[in-house]
């Protein structure tokens, strides 16, 4: 409708997902990054979540657009299903009628036609959109079709996307094996007032607008102010703001067209609507208790030290590109070159199928358990490995109160060297004084 006036070739701010759209935001680069890790890793197991609006489905079009042609897909957006229903769902994704099949012959055919693809060399990746929706029993299901092998190596890839509600499914206790099973969890958050601009930007660019203004910095300003920052609604209100200045027979969105919009939408401001904005760090934040690492790289290039990185529970991707956990900017390290998984017990190095490897000490090695002082080489760099458990131990015992057992403990410990006083001549231990 208002594209001629504004010189464009298609309108900017359409609410159905679309690939060419995306905004390679940070969060959304690395969460795009960590749903490619399922295609390098056999065991890749990702979760996504975000809230409504936040680009979870764009992000999925935009990573489907890119799949290489040995992946077999299948993608479930309906997910108010029971378990037999999902499996036959899947299997419907995979070419079959599975319609009048018992459960025990969905999952006969589902795991022979995972184990025929992994000897074909074809890799399958299952995505569920809308994975809140999933019921306990159908999350179990995911759980054990994660688990079918072949020659010791996984067959199904799978990557759950969803509101936050899945989050909190996944930590229930009931789904406790199968948050064990899952290698990376990511958050898509909303957009900063700074990244709010330039997401405006960018899908003006992409609509054609070049590098021509449409929109002035007071109303870029104000856009985030009713928006909040969230993908959805910066495109509601944008897309309204232009109907607005279209009506008005402009072809620039001034602080007028876009509080004429937010009129329009009845809409206040976004920290108004939602009463829980993100909460600032206060003074008593200081006294709580302090998340110590479980691990640390210390990074060397030509013998120097060069910096540290701190590991955390959790994935840390090392690469080339920006968008890894730890860069090294090298062209001996392949742009996803590998990744340490950290929990409370140990650090696991995995290399993701780079071009020049990864080596502990001189060994090449895929995947290795790390030990304190271990040397790692990616190329030109060396990152030797220090493991920080029993600091974070004696760190996390020093900002938290001891119990009762343990002050004594160490009360009894530190009195054992102490001298005991020479007893007094005629008085004895237990002896009751001469009256």
């Amino acid at each position: 409708m208002y594209c001629e006036l504004f010189h464009l070739k298609e309108p900017p701010f359409r609410l159905t997902p679309d690939p060419q759209f995306l905004f390679g935001s940070k969060q959304h680069t690395r969460a795009k990054a960590y749903m490619e890790s399922t295609i390098w890793l056999a065991d890749g197991f990702v979760v996504i979540t975000g809230d409504i609006g936040s680009g979870k489905t764009t992000l999925i079009e935009s990573f489907l657009t890119e799949l290489p042609d040995d992946v077999v897909l299948a993608h479930i957006s309906q997910t108010q299903l029971s378990p037999v229903e999902f499996l036959q769902a899947l299997l419907v994704e995979f070419g079959f009628k599975p319609f009048a099949m018992r459960k025990i012959e969905l999952l006969a055919v589902l795991k022979d036609f995972l184990v025929k693809q992994y000897a074909e060399g074809k890799r399958v990746i299952l995505i569920v959109d809308e994975s809140q929706n999933l019921s306990r029993k159908v999350l179990e299901e995911i759980r054990l079709l994660s688990g079918i092998e072949a020659r010791k190596e996984k067959v199904l890839r799978i990557i759950l996307a969803g509101q936050p509600e899945l989050a909190e499914k996944l930590d229930s206790p009931g789904l406790r094996q199968l948050t064990q099973r899952v290698r990376l969890r990511f958050h898509l958050s909303a957009f900063s007032k700074r990244e709010t601009r330039e997401y405006i930007e960018h899908r003006l660019r992409v609509a054609g607008a070049g590098q021509r203004n449409v929109f002035s910095d007071e109303a870029l300003d104000s856009v985030f102010r009713y928006t909040g920052g969230v993908p959805r609604l910066i495109n509601i209100l944008c897309d309204t703001a232009m109907l607005c200045a279209f009506a008005d027979e402009k072809d620039f969105v001034e602080l007028e067209s876009l509080e004429a919009a937010v009129e329009e939408l009845q809409w206040t401001a976004y920290s108004e609507r939602h009463r829980e904005p993100a909460r600032e760090l206060d003074s008593t934040d200081e006294h709580k208790k302090v998340v110590l690492p479980f691990g640390r790289l210390d990074i060397l290039h030509e013998g120097q030290l060069v910096g540290s990185f701190d590991l955390a529970e959790g994935r840390a991707i090392i690469g080339r590109t920006s968008n890894n956990d730890l860069q090294l900017r090298s062209t001996f390290v392949s742009r996803h070159h590998a990744q340490i998984l950290t929990d409370p017990q140990r650090s696991t190095l995995e290399d993701l199928n780079s071009t020049n490897g990864i080596f502990v000490g001189s060994q090449r090695v895929r995947r290795h358990e790390l030990s304190n002082g271990d040397a790692i080489r990616l190329g030109e760099h060396k990152l030797v490995y220090r493991d920080l458990r029993e600091e974070r131990v004696v760190g996390e015992t020093r900002t938290g109160e001891q119990p009762k057992s343990e002050r004594e403990s160490s009360r009894q410990e530190v009195d054992k060297p102490r001298r005991r006083r020479p007893r007094r001549k005629g008085r004895g231990r237990g002896r009751k004084p001469r009256q």
